[in-house]
């Protein structure tokens, strides 16, 4: 262990956030385990280390982190530690963290093994509705069954995390996914499973969260994209090649080519989602990323120096690419299953 000189064993270990992590080894090689983190080890729990956790309310999104990271060992909170991280959230206490501080624990949490665990553990205490309630707001609401045979839009959103890292998604994209349908939670009741719209709203949402988290710009401005058009992704064979165009476009894949990367697979992520779906094809990936190359080869030079000026030029180099993207799609073919 590393500690000031004027810090004993004692006092450092007792500040560590679990008793798994409060062990130390002497010279000899004894082990010194005053919280007996050996028997939690063995047990697979993730407990508190003394009543003091509950003066720091970021261990509540840290334990949740640790959840998702040894969640494929077996780990799960203790029901002792889960009543602690009950108490802090409804105390008020999360209320003040830092914006900033939030944003890191939740990014290293997606980027974990089981991303979702972290925010399952968050709704189980009752911190999801406090720092995410966008999110716990989905708990409940119907999705039609012929596209979600998992019903529940809160399991939908834990099943695409899960596919999120199964995909090997970068933070950008998994954090597209923790947002892509928190507009569902805002549908009138008398409009289920059916949710009209729903992606202005999710885009709307995912703004406000990026906004009140201070997520980087980069990750901000996909997880919007994703929110507001993961359905067209998922129609793209049946648009037409304008609408196609327009929605690459949007993308800016032209400029920001690995943006449309993370965007694909972000609403792939979405269509796995899905229980019993998992494997299924999704061929929308590799159509969106044939039409791009389609567009991206145009010869603009070419359209450039046939005379062609001003507004006119920009309409011939649109016409150009969507003609490309047609000229694809006539030779594309659904990859058999």
């Amino acid at each position: 262990f590393h500690a000031a000189p004027d810090v004993s064993l004692d006092d450092d270990l007792v500040r560590r956030d679990l008793t798994i992590n409060a062990m130390a080894q002497e010279e000899g090689g004894q082990v010194f385990d005053p919280f007996n983190g050996r028997m939690d080890l063995k047990a697979r729990l993730l407990r508190h280390v003394s009543p003091s956790f509950a003066e720091d309310p970021l261990r509540v999104l840290r334990v949740a982190r640790f959840a998702a990271r040894y969640h494929w060992l077996g780990f799960r909170v203790a029901d002792d530690t889960l009543v602690l991280m009950r108490q802090l959230a409804d105390s008020g206490e999360l209320d003040y963290l830092v914006p900033e501080r939030v944003w890191k624990e939740t990014s290293r949490a997606l980027m974990e093994r089981d991303p979702q665990v972290f925010f399952q553990v968050l709704h189980a205490c009752g911190a999801l509705k406090v720092l995410l309630p966008e999110l716990a707001s989905l708990d409940g609401v119907p999705q039609p069954e012929q596209h979600h045979p998992e019903v529940d839009t809160l399991v939908h959103q834990w099943l695409s995390l899960e596919q999120a890292s199964r995909l090997n998604l970068p933070l950008t994209a998994r954090y597209a996914v923790l947002c892509h349908d928190l507009g569902k939670g805002k549908t009138p009741e008398e409009e289920w499973p059916r949710h009209i719209a729903h992606e202005i709203r999710s885009a709307r949402l995912a703004k406000t969260v990026s906004k009140r988290w201070r997520v980087p710009k980069d990750a901000a401005t996909l997880a919007a994209l994703v929110a507001e058009y993961h359905t067209h992704c998922h129609r793209a064979l049946e648009l037409k090649p304008a609408t196609v165009w327009k929605l690459l476009k949007t993308l800016d894949v032209i400029r920001r080519p690995e943006r449309l990367e993370d965007f694909l697979l972000s609403c792939e992520a979405d269509a796995r989602g899905r229980t019993g779906l998992e494997d299924r094809p999704y061929p929308q990936v590799d159509y969106l990323r044939g039409a791009a190359q389609a567009a991206s080869n145009i010869d603009v030079a070419a359209l450039r120096q046939s005379g062609i000026e001003g507004p006119a030029l920009g309409e011939a180099i649109e016409n150009a690419r969507i003609h490309a993207i047609s000229e694809f799609k006539k030779t594309w073919q659904t990859p058999s299953p």
